[in-house]
């Protein structure tokens, strides 16, 4: 596909599939019998239709470099799994998502961590999983743990952490570049108040450097504070793409279910 020069992230009839049976009291024996028995496989083949999941349905929609895109909708309509396609976590099951430029994923604060290390040798392992050279976080070090604010536990195993402790930790790796593309999913809601409004102005100041955002959040307020557009998701399927009138049209939703 030939790039244009406007568009940083095109999402093009994504659907995502998943199964959620869970196949109880199988055996060789079970297997062998269910083989040769039409009515069972039948069986098998209609329970395995019923238990299919899909998280989302022919999502369509394209970012503009620069833009912050809010994404809001009740809990399990698909939109965490909806970033998780778009940072190339997830495959789709149909369609396709094309990205150009580098991604920044916070979707999932310290899952690169592993407990039993300290945080100072957690801060070279996350690095190393989110792509950084070793050099790189040689010359961030200092920033990430002055902007952690984590120094006198940097020899501490990272089991011994706070939630919000963890999540300062692996905000200050993840931001310690500014990344072409955003994404970011309700981080902005861990950690104590102070934390939360130094992560805020730091996100703030990539926006202003021109990084697009992608950005999921129960805040409404939040959304209609940051995002240049928003788009509603419900049972996997974009119900309304549009300006902060959409925060207003999803609220009356909720308020009349």
């Amino acid at each position: 596909m030939e790039k244009n020069n406007d568009i940083m992230i095109d999402v093009d009839n994504v659907s995502m599939r998943f199964n959620l049976g869970i196949e109880k009291g199988f055996s060789l024996k079970q297997g062998f019998i269910n083989l040769f028995d039409p009515k069972k496989r039948k069986e098998k083949k209609k329970n395995k239709k019923k238990n299919e999941f899909w998280a989302l349905k022919d999502v369509s929609f394209k970012v503009k470099r620069g833009e912050v895109i809010g994404f809001i909708g009740s809990n399990g309509a698909g939109k965490s799994t909806l970033l998780k396609v778009i940072a190339g976590v997830m495959k789709p099951t149909k369609g396709h998502v094309d990205c150009y430029g580098n991604i920044c994923p916070m979707i999932e604060l310290g899952a690169g961590f592993d407990p039993q290390l300290t945080a100072r040798e957690n801060i070279y392992l996350n690095g190393a999983v989110m792509g950084y050279p070793k050099e790189l976080i040689d010359s961030k070090f200092d920033e990430i743990v002055e902007f952690s604010e984590l120094r006198e536990f940097l020899d501490v195993p990272v089991q011994n952490f706070s939630s919000g402790m963890v999540a300062r930790l692996a905000f200050s790796i993840a931001t310690i570049v500014e990344p072409e593309i955003l994404i970011v999913d309700e981080i902005l809601a861990v950690g104590d108040i102070a934390f939360q409004a130094k992560s805020e102005a730091k996100m703030m100041s990539m926006i202003n450097g021109g990084t697009t955002v992608l950005y999921v959040s129960h805040s409404l307020t939040q959304v209609k504070k940051i995002c240049d557009k928003v788009i509603w998701i419900e049972h996997g399927i974009v119900q309304k793409v549009g300006g902060k009138e959409v925060c207003d049209d999803y609220l009356k939703y909720i308020e009349n279910k």
